[in-house]
């Protein structure tokens, strides 16, 4: 693919004609998508849609095949020269994931770390771009700040095997933001927890939401799309077949197939 080096952007996030295949199954068919600074874009979609492949599209855990993506102005993955594409190394790549928070499916913690020492270990290993190592003992005072904020500075000290799912899917968030990201991916962030569990997760999300961070977040969680939402993405056989307002989509879709699956999936009360 061939691009200039002055390829502009509107948004803080630009993902530009991203296509990805697996073999021969055309997994993402040329997806763009624009999000703003502080902007909460939630993609929804049938399984197999290439939701979650998106999202780890940005932060080049998945190689596009064709496309691209920036953020701030500066391209994922990949550098100009020429006019055309070539991978950064990987040390490279590393750097700029720093700015890019993931939150996934199964917490990810290290087991033989305490929550804190999960959450302060990142700033004090990473090599951000111009931001300097905090000491160890800042790091951890930054880290308790951060479990704070997701209710759990009092379990600073326990071990994730000593933690719920709901819990350890918090220390996890805490972690995320740690690095100070400019912004943060949630790839179906309650999937993997006991329905009781889920409401403690996003409401720390919700709290994210409001408070300017930017988010782009992969759920089957509807109720909690509408409520979060800018923006929300509806993909299907790897495409965005509409997007728009939560009131857009949910109460009022243009395209067919979005009628059809909101029609299945929603309460009654969402009815369209």
């Amino acid at each position: 693919m061939t691009v200039t080096a002055a390829t502009a952007t509107r948004g803080l996030v630009e993902i530009t004609g991203v296509r990805k295949s697996f073999g021969a199954a055309e997994v993402l068919k040329g997806v763009s998508l624009t999000i703003e600074p502080g902007g909460v874009a939630v993609i929804v979609g049938p399984s197999g849609s290439g939701k979650s492949t998106l999202l780890r599209t940005i932060n080049h855990l998945e190689k596009v095949d064709g496309g691209h993506i920036s953020i701030d102005g500066t391209l994922v993955g990949y550098e100009v020269r020429g006019g055309r594409l070539h991978e950064l190394r990987e040390k490279d790549i590393l750097k700029q994931r720093t700015e890019i928070g993931m939150v996934f499916q199964n917490f990810n913690l290290f087991p033989h770390l305490t929550a804190l020492e999960n959450v302060a270990e990142a700033p004090v290993v990473a090599q951000r771009p111009g931001k300097a190592r905090p000491s160890k003992e800042e790091a951890k005072r930054r880290g308790l700040e951060l479990l704070d904020r997701v209710g759990l500075k009092d379990r600073a000290d326990a071990y994730p095997r000593q933690l719920s799912g709901g819990q350890q899917q918090r220390v996890a968030i805490a972690r995320a933001l740690a690095l100070d990201p400019k912004i943060l991916l949630f790839d179906e962030p309650t999937s993997a927890l006991d329905p009781e569990l889920v409401n403690e997760v996003l409401d720390v999300i919700r709290e994210l939401a409001t408070s300017g961070t930017t988010l782009i977040i992969v759920t089957h969680e509807m109720g909690f799309a509408r409520d979060v939402a800018d923006t929300v993405v509806f993909m299907d056989q790897g495409q965005i077949v509409e997007q728009g307002t939560p009131q857009e989509i949910f109460t009022n879709p243009q395209e067919p197939r979005t009628r059809s699956f909101f029609s299945k999936v929603l309460e009654p009360a969402f009815n369209i």
